[in-house]
């Protein structure tokens, strides 16, 4: 697996970007939107530098798996709530969580 590598200028850039994140608000969960920002940077940084049928060890895929899985749980709930607290009629019948994970 090759190493995902930031530069400094990278490192940076993001924890510019995190600044900017806590100064737009200091109230709700702004850290849930920074951590999400660093989440989703690192895991495309990843996904763009693995090869196709690359093999990951096994604390790896681990690792991963479990995220998914609290990031899937995080999501849904999260919808929701949206849900529930939106003008939308119709019950759960009309959410869709199955379209939320990718690749199942």
């Amino acid at each position: 697996m090759k190493r995902v590598i930031i530069s400094e200028k990278q490192l940076e850039s993001l924890v510019s970007a995190l600044h900017k994140v806590n100064e737009q608000s200091e109230e709700g969960s702004y850290m849930a939107k920074q951590q999400l920002y660093v989440i989703s940077t690192l895991a495309m940084a990843m996904w763009e530098n693995m090869e196709d049928g690359e093999q990951l060890e096994d604390w790896m895929e681990t690792k991963l798996a479990q995220c998914e899985q609290s990031i899937i749980s995080v999501v849904k709930t999260f919808m929701y709530d949206e849900f529930e607290e939106g003008d939308n009629v119709g019950g759960m019948e009309k959410l869709d969580f199955k379209d939320l994970v990718i690749g199942k």
